[in-house]
């Protein structure tokens, strides 16, 4: 065979390309350097103003249960109102919507997308606020990278690619290890400990081309236990997922398309206390000795030039199985407490160019179902039941849609897009009540999905020196699932449950509506060949409207919602193989509770890095996290006592490339 005729065989990432209509939404990529560079990945998605996890701690700190991201700080949750795919994989756990973001080591992510706005179109359940879209490392070659550091901080990180004629294979792997710190400084007593953290996670990755077919298959676990912040207070958490992508590039002469099944199992266990007055001893509340749950789903696409259409299916099923009721020495009480979700959707997208204007726009139609939801509480001395409860089945239709156009003029450009999408309740959410302190928080079988609309519009120069954009969102969110405060202890309320002095009662409703008004600009350039930098600034107004269900909250702020978020980030290469770095984030006051009663003061961070080239493949650097040892308030209990998130710590690395 000669050269002419000779058959070149690429192997290419598991996924289509991305479509050229997504031009018309409000997309932030995330500087892969930023990534690279990340403790953990979710640190460096935050490079997005008002992209965070429930409270202002990081994965390194947070408890599994408060690791859901969200966007545009409309009204941040615990399991998270953005959708997260890696290679368009969901990334959520089957139980409680969240993401563990250990899982997720940053040395795996060649790309990382932040799609703000209702995901709708091919991305369904659960795209409320957006989607951060991860790509997988593709690329041939490796990464290592071993750091230690104050508190005992310790981790090493790898990712390896190797790429044949026709086969390629990813193995990646990362363990850390962090004696953590004490959250609490002001009457800061016996019962309080560290956020001491161990955690593991590791991947592999198979791909073979059979003619014009990628024939992927994935592997994972991850695995982790920390400490909660009080002596007795623990948890773990831990999962293994597979997937199986068959993707064909779209031809001149035929169209793209992907079948994609994927499964994921998880596991998690939580120890809660009661904190006596004075802070110094803690009493078992609860033990939340695991909660299985297994999560499956399936995809397929095909894309013209022009358009795509497809659907996607996801179930799940786990359930939390507990000990509660404490009184001397022993557990009196057991519970289990799970069901089944069960959502599809089916959608179809078309794109197409008008001279300088791009026009897109799509609708899908998604059916989502909740059953089998039961609630069992026993004696545990004699096995008699104490709460026998069957959750009602219940189904609904959710029909969203999202359309956009944008119009170049030279290098600016000017688009627009309106959007819906839904968030249908966790199984967490639906059926497990938990406690956090003194605080207890009860489950609601009857929860409905949110729904959010929303309009955004923004003005920009994607191509010339400095790249910037300013733009402005308004959203309504519909139905939100709140945690609603419905008494104060020491008192018992329904279905039996004791709220002790200094704690809160609350339980997850359907709260009513919250209307969101948002300005956001971000820009990035360089001054020199040797100095770049970045910025972006978000605002966010946003007004709850409690209705008849919860009056007590219309015209208060969500939770966790900070009106005005900014970063930014300045690179300086004073020399060839020497950079500095800085990287700043701030937020406005927000509030810990939904009553607006508990205060958080603004934060202000800063973090430092040097690295030093040594070699053409090794680097060594200093980081100074927190540089400023900012006292950043993370969050607040009913009796007066402020958490803070972590001080000052200083870091030393080696990184490896080939």
């Amino acid at each position: 065979m000669d050269a002419a005729s000779e058959e070149i065989i690429v192997v290419t990432a598991p996924r289509l390309p991305e479509a050229a209509g997504e031009q018309v939404y409000s997309v932030l990529p995330i500087d892969p350097r930023a990534v690279e560079d990340a403790v953990r990945l979710d640190r460096a998605l935050a490079v997005a103003p008002a992209a965070s996890l429930f409270r202002r701690n990081d994965s390194g700190a947070a408890n599994p249960t408060v690791q859901g991201l969200s966007l545009r700080a409309i009204s941040p949750s615990g399991a998270g109102r953005a959708l997260v795919t890696l290679d368009g994989v969901p990334q959520h756990d089957p139980f409680g919507g969240w993401v563990i973001w250990g899982g997720l080591p940053p040395e795996i992510i060649e790309r990382a997308n932040v799609i703000r706005g209702a995901g709708a179109g091919p991305y369904g359940a659960g795209a409320l606020t957006g989607v951060v879209a991860l790509d997988e490392r593709s690329a041939q070659g490796f990464s290592l990278r071993a750091e230690h550091g104050d508190r005992d901080y310790t981790r090493v990180g790898g990712v390896g690619v190797a790429n044949g004629d026709a086969f390629s294979a990813l193995l990646a792997a990362s363990v850390e290890h962090d004696d953590g710190w004490i959250p609490t400084r002001e009457g800061r007593g016996a019962a309080d400990a560290p956020l001491a953290r161990d955690a593991m996670s590791g991947a592999v990755r198979m791909q073979r081309m059979q003619g014009n077919v990628l024939i992927s298959a994935r592997l994972s676990a991850y695995g982790e236990e920390r400490s909660s912040g009080l002596v007795g207070a623990n948890s773990t958490a831990d999962g293994v997922a597979a997937s199986l992508t068959l993707v064909a590039q779209p031809r001149a002469d035929a169209p793209g398309w992907r079948l994609q099944a994927w499964a994921r199992e998880s596991d998690m266990s939580n120890s809660f206390v009661s904190v006596a007055p004075g802070r110094n001893t803690t009493t078992p509340a609860s033990v939340q000795d695991e909660t299985p749950a297994f999560g499956w789903g399936a995809n397929a696409a095909l894309r013209w030039s022009n358009a795509e259409i497809g659907l996607d299916l996801r179930a799940a099923d786990g359930e939390t199985r507990e000990r509660f009721n404490y009184s001397g020495g022993n557990f009196l009480r057991s519970r289990v407490a799970g069901g089944e979700t069960l959502s599809a959707g089916a959608y179809a997208e078309g794109w197409r160019s008008y001279g300088d204007t791009l026009v897109s726009g799509g609708v899908r139609l998604d059916w989502w179902q909740a059953s089998k939801g039961q609630r069992l509480e026993r004696l545990i001395a004699t096995g008699a039941p104490t709460l026998d409860v069957e959750a009602e089945d219940q189904e609904i239709w959710a029909p969203n849609a999202r359309i956009g156009l944008r119009h170049d003029f030279g290098s600016h450009y000017a688009r627009a897009a309106a959007y819906a999408g839904f968030r249908p309740p966790t199984l967490n959410e639906l059926h497990r009540p938990f406690r956090v302190g003194n605080d207890v928080t009860e489950a609601n079988s009857s929860l409905e999905p949110e729904r959010l609309y929303g309009l955004d519009a923004a003005f920009g120069d994607d191509e010339g020196d400095i790249a910037w954009s300013i733009g402005m969102f308004v959203v309504r969110l519909v139905d939100p699932i709140t945690n609603v405060t419905l008494g104060a202890g020491p008192g018992t309320f329904p279905p039996g449950v004791f709220v002790p002095a200094g704690g809160v009662y609350r339980q997850r409703q359907n709260a009513g509506h919250i209307d969101a008004l948002g300005v956001e600009a971000d820009a990035r350039g360089a001054f020199s060949d040797v100095l770049s930098w970045r910025a972006a600034l978000s605002y966010t107004d946003a007004e709850i409207d409690g209705g008849d269900d919860a009056p007590q909250l219309t015209g208060l702020r969500p939770a966790q919602a900070p009106q005005w978020s900014a970063t930014a980030g300045l690179a300086w290469r004073p020399w060839a193989s020497g950079e500095f770095s800085a990287d700043a984030r701030y937020e406005s006051a927000r509030f810990d509770d939904d009553l607006n009663t508990r205060r958080l003061g603004e934060a202000l961070t800063l973090d430092l890095r040097y690295e030093q080239t040594l070699t053409p493949h090794t680097a060594a650097f200093i980081a100074l996290d927190n540089a400023l040892d900012a006292e950043i308030e993370t969050g607040a209990t009913a009796d007066g006592v402020t958490l803070y998130g972590a001080p000052s710590a200083f870091r030393l690395g080696l990184r490896v490339r080939g």
